[in-house]
């Protein structure tokens, strides 16, 4: 439990996630400006009614909707949203999953919208980073965000070494395997064998043949291996 306490989330806040942020509780600049709204659907036959008057009702004086899915990284409307904001307005969302599908693109895209000076609140999860509880709230993710893909990474990295203790190859497996390249050697007693007809047998390049099989650079002319080969 230690690793998920309190003072162990709160020493990543400042990490890679938030860099160039300021203390979350800090106060958000001046926000004189437009409350913005994005709304998403997945597919063009679904209905953006609910979304769109949802955030009419919280005040949006222009809503922009994509029908796309959230995994999409082309998604005009969003782009034109992100376009529109100016220092001082506030992009809201019906909810985050409208925004992105990923927490790690969620905390990309909100943060660089703080550098820019634009608010951000998500109406279904009551999140406003314009206020500081929102700001504390939205750090708190970024923080357990960090902390998750560095638990990836280091279970990945155990993985590795426990393989590589049990004699495991790891990486991309050779391109011929032992009994082709015994193949191969057995097949350089024929003396009308050309190193083109080795490798066509075996499927493979004449210079993955060489690579493989270097003493077949040694069978005279007729096979003399291409420039570059050796």
């Amino acid at each position: 439990m230690d690793r998920f306490s309190y003072t162990s989330i709160m020493t990543m806040i400042g990490g890679s996630e938030l860099e160039g942020l300021d203390d979350p509780l800090a106060p958000e600049p001046a926000l004189a400006g437009a409350l913005v709204g994005y709304a998403r659907v997945s597919t063009a036959g679904q209905n953006l009614d609910r979304q769109t008057r949802a955030l009419a009702d919280a005040g949006c004086i222009r809503v922009f909707a994509d029908k796309l899915s959230g995994r999409s990284a082309d998604r005009p409307e969003l782009t034109a949203c992100l376009d529109y904001l100016r220092p001082g307005d506030v992009l809201v969302v019906p909810s985050l999953d409208r925004l992105s599908r990923s927490l790690q693109d969620l905390i990309t895209l909100v943060t660089e919208l703080r550098r820019r000076g634009v608010g951000f609140r998500s109406l279904h999860e009551a999140l406003d980073t314009t206020t500081p509880g929102g700001r504390l709230v939205f750090h708190v993710f970024a923080a357990l965000a960090e902390f998750i893909r560095e638990l990836i990474v280091e279970g990945t990295r155990e993985g590795l070494d426990a393989a590589r203790a049990r004699g495991q190859r790891l990486g991309r497996p050779p391109a011929l395997s032992t009994e082709q390249i015994h193949h191969a050697r057995a097949l350089l007693a024929q003396p009308d064998a050309t190193v083109s007809s080795i490798a066509r047998l075996l499927g493979v390049s004449r210079s993955t043949l060489y690579t493989h099989v270097p003493e077949l650079a040694n069978r005279g002319t007729q096979i003399r291996p291409p420039a570059g080969a050796r």
